[in-house]
């Protein structure tokens, strides 16, 4: 027993001065090694907000064009013709749904191919042409034709922004984060029965134009 205390004695007093120091540095080293890696993989909410603000507005797009042509519905059927025609009404507003099915199918596909941000403008261009025919044209053609584009880029635009908001959120506030999609369609929604009241009141194609364009 005594002899194993004195080789332990022995191998603590052959330690210099310079080896504690090599240990102390070694140790401080790990130290901040382990707090940048903290820093680094929890960076700030206030750098990615930015960027998701500007992402979700896809979705806000989306609400609104969902809901676009409830409250004008009826100055609209008046202006292109087909007032009383239910099943038109019923196909001005479901066109859209169904350009969206159509989006939704390749939205995944695109993002993985030419990039998130690529995607985000490759679906804002039919929906900018979209609006331009929906709020110009005189037909329900148009109108059809108008909406259905639209439907293509509302169904590319609000899962992109969903995969994006999740990569580029910080771990800490992804979920937070991933709600401001939702809660930017919900405010899409509102505000196209907003804008969608007083134009009930228009007759005339500006009424259609005004919420379109």
């Amino acid at each position: 027993m005594w002899g194993r205390q004195g080789e332990a004695s022995m191998t603590y007093k052959r330690m210099s001065s310079r080896d504690y120091a090599k240990v102390d540095v070694e140790e401080t080293s790990a130290i901040s090694q382990n707090g940048m890696e903290q820093e680094i993989t929890n960076p700030s909410w206030k750098l990615s907000l930015p960027h998701i603000i500007v992402a979700t507005i896809s979705s806000f797009l989306f609400g609104y064009h969902l809901g676009v042509v409830n409250e004008p519905l009826e100055t609209i059927s008046s202006d292109l013709g087909f007032s009383g025609n239910t099943l038109a009404e019923g196909l001005v507003v479901s066109t859209c749904l169904g350009g969206a099915f159509i989006g939704s199918l390749f939205s995944g596909w695109i993002a993985d191919e030419i990039g998130r941000r690529r995607a985000f403008q490759l679906c804002a261009l039919p929906m900018v042409i979209g609006a331009s025919v929906s709020a110009t044209t005189k037909s329900l053609e148009g109108m059809l034709i108008g909406r259905f584009l639209v439907g293509t880029g509302m169904g590319v635009g609000p899962p992109v922004a969903s995969l994006y908001v999740t990569e580029v959120s910080p771990a800490f506030v992804r979920g937070t984060y991933g709600s401001f999609i939702q809660l930017a369609t919900c405010l899409g929604l509102m505000g196209a029965l907003f804008v969608g009241i007083p134009v009930k009141a228009i007759i005339g194609c500006s009424g259609g134009a005004f919420v379109f364009g």
